[in-house]
């Protein structure tokens, strides 16, 4: 009986917030708050203005773990319940009148909002940033969860003065008192609460425009000054070639972009905001390796795809992730070309056929459908119905859905009426079918890109031809042939080429190509040393930490050499050149003193704290635990690193953790150092102990 009447009152309460919502339209939102990143707290108000259709007794707002102070409803103090997760604000609202329901509020938010560098002594290092999607903004500011409650926000953020601070909207006015600035950003145009924003740090900026006016403010850190212009390379050709293959003026107000340490993911399409990992923070000698392209275009084109026109449940996901991966791949074809267009296209497809094949449609499809399966779809789309119907569609649907929410169905029915072509059949072969049509897709690449058909007639050749490979594959490879080809055979082929073969490749200067086989060669044959070591001043880190690495298993003679020409190098934004160099001069035996390489060793394991991106932590990790047993403090910050908020340095230091309690050693050590844990750590180094 007990169970029958729980699920009356969960059926209840699902019902009472239906019910409760109809005939309310939430019109705008204004936020204002002061953050105190010492103390990770937040303390403020928001008031939302909404009119009603029809009488009723309640109105909900979603606000996960904070604590309500109070509720107004148009001034006047009203009776509220609060379970944690939904707040209910009680009144007799009359039809068709307007009201101001203003909420104050406080908490310690656990997610979607982040402090990082509060409590380390690192300078320029403090940040504070959010992350909505996924998350729910309504951990920092009671909010609306359903993406389809579209308002307009303005934001006033009291903050330190000595920082930067971005959010939504244009910038009206900023005031300083005492130690406190404040603030005030406004939005025009109404859009989701999930793509609320706002972020601060030791910023400076620069303001460009697109051709058609738009101020683009890309922020880079105060003494990361010299990244600016390969981090932000062509974000004004990105612009310009969306608005116009769109065909959709840019729908905001302005486009801002920053940078933050430890990001759940590559980037976020906050509203007009753009927030992305600093891991694409780069020097000019890392863009060919490592580059914010690709992310760039992507989280630019959901301006549009995502931000003006909303998905109303993730059955409509394909309409966020498939059309800016679509356009981000345009966009990039527009920087460096067809033939990079293709070949991304293939890489894709092969991902796809190896990947678990699933509905465009399903809600639980991975991250793989929704974005390449969902590009590929465009793609073919585009081919059948032809680009002036595909563009005169893509129109019309984000005319007619601009700050809405829209389903696929919709997105067909505005299509459909500039095609004479029937979208059934696409619907049903691209969309709700789990399969991924291989072989026509390799018929439509061999049909468009030379240098794919090439690549798919060498690969049968090899299977099939008596002839040796290299003999097959020289064949295909002359001075015409497409270097996306030539990379694919060094990635896939290398141990199939003669050295003097190899040493042609070498010689022909051609950084990729040099690139692939300092990757790819698994090991160097003396008349290919000189070659090796050639690359060491090659402008890529990756060849460089390749090579170093490959020359210094091979040529032991020479390894103080080698370190000599790599001293000082840091490398890409995980210090990929460095934490290897450390790694290397503490295993070379009678490199440098003893002092010093005590010194290399400290900074090698200094590498694993909190103080540092987890890219670096866990390059330093996967160094270090090839060889060396962790000592206590690494241990410490190995626990740390398991409950870290991104996901995919918590999932491989766990595994790591897991390893090391299969140790009855490790195990006790880690139950000694479980005192020096704080509360967070304790709890999940305990229960790892008792599993094992």
């Amino acid at each position: 009986m007990r169970s029958h009447f729980f699920l009356f009152l969960i059926f209840l309460a699902v019902f009472t917030k239906t019910l409760s919502q109809q005939g309310v339209d939430f019109t705008s939102g204004s936020i204002d708050i002061h953050i105190d990143p010492y103390k990770e707290y937040i303390k403020g108000s928001v008031s939302y203005e909404f009119e009603t259709s029809l009488k009723g007794d309640s109105i909900m707002v979603d606000a996960r773990d904070l604590t309500v102070l109070n509720t107004k409803v148009n001034g006047k103090k009203t009776k509220y319940k609060y379970d944690g997760s939904v707040l209910i604000v009680y009144k007799k609202y009359k039809a068709h009148k307007s009201y101001i329901l203003k909420i104050d509020y406080e908490g310690y938010p656990k997610k979607a909002l982040y402090f990082l560098g509060w409590h380390d002594h690192l300078p320029d290092n403090n940040q504070v940033w959010t992350q909505g999607q996924g998350k729910y903004s309504s951990h920092w500011v009671p909010s609306f969860d359903d993406m389809s409650e579209k308002l307009v926000f303005d934001l006033q953020i009291s903050f330190e003065k000595d920082y930067e601070l971005a959010a939504n909207g244009n910038l009206t006015g900023t005031e300083v008192r005492d130690s406190i600035k404040i603030w005030n950003y406004a939005m025009k145009d109404p859009m989701s609460s999930y793509l609320l924003a706002f972020a601060a740090g030791s910023y400076q900026s620069k303001i460009i425009h697109s051709s058609s006016g738009v101020p683009m403010q890309q922020y880079i850190y105060v003494d990361r000054a010299q990244t600016y212009e390969p981090t932000y390379r062509h974000s004004k050709e990105i612009m310009d070639f969306l608005e116009q293959e769109i065909g959709v003026a840019y729908p905001w107000q302005n486009y801002k972009q920053l940078p933050v340490r430890d990001f759940l993911y590559a980037g976020m399409e906050n509203t007009g905001t753009t927030i992305f990992s600093d891991g694409y923070l780069i020097d000019s000698l890392a863009f060919p390796d490592r580059n914010y392209i690709e992310i760039n275009a992507h989280e630019m084109a959901h301006q549009w795809f995502g931000n003006l026109v909303t998905e109303y449940s993730a059955e409509d996901h394909w309409l966020h992730e498939g059309f800016a991966t679509y356009y981000s791949l345009l966009a990039r074809k527009e920087i460096f070309g067809e033939d990079y267009y293709y070949w991304k296209l293939f890489e894709m497809a092969e991902r796809l056929e190896d990947g678990k094949a699933e509905a465009l449609t399903d809600p639980s499809a991975s991250s793989l459908t929704f974005y390449e399966k969902g590009a590929w779809a465009l793609v073919v789309l585009r081919n059948r119905v032809g680009e002036v119907p595909f563009k005169n569609g893509i129109k019309a649907f984000l005319k007619t859905y601009a700050f809405k929410n829209a389903s696929i169905s919709d997105f067909l029915k505005s299509l459909q009426p500039h095609t004479t072509k029937d979208l059934g059949d696409f619907q049903q072969k691209w969309l709700t079918s789990t399969d991924f049509p291989m072989e026509s897709v390799m018929s439509f690449l061999k049909e468009n890109n030379t240098g794919v058909r090439h690549w798919l007639l060498l690969r049968r050749e090899l299977t099939t031809s008596p002839e040796s490979n290299e003999v097959i594959i020289k064949r295909y490879w002359d001075d015409e042939a497409s270097s996306f080809l030539k990379k694919q055979i060094l990635a896939k082929f290398t141990k199939s080429l003669s050295t003097e073969f190899l040493k042609e490749i070498f010689e022909s200067g051609i950084p990729e190509l040099r690139k692939m086989l300092a990757i790819h060669l698994e090991r160097i044959p003396t008349e290919l040393k000189a070659e090796f070591e050639s690359l060491l001043d090659d402008k890529s880190y990756i060849s460089r930490e390749n090579a170093l690495f490959k020359l210094w298993i091979y040529f032991p003679d020479d390894r103080e050499q080698y370190l000599d020409m790599t001293r000082g190098l840091m490398g890409l934004p995980n210090y990929n050149i460095r934490i290897l160099w450390l790694f290397l001069a503490i295993l070379t035996q009678d490199y440098d003193s003893a002092e010093a390489r005590d010194n290399y060793r400290d900074e090698l394991f200094g590498y694993t704290s909190p103080r540092y991106p987890y890219e670096i932590r866990q390059n330093a990790f996967s160094v270090i635990t090839e060889v060396f047993e962790l000592p206590d403090q690494n241990l410490k910050d190995l626990v740390n690193a398991a409950v870290h908020n991104v996901w995919q340095f918590r999932s491989y230091s766990r595994e790591l953790l897991s390893e090391i309690l299969k140790d009855e050693k490790q195990k006790l050590r880690l139950k000694d150092l479980s005192g020096e844990l704080n509360d967070e750590e304790r709890r999940f180094l305990t229960k790892q102990l008792e599993v094992k």
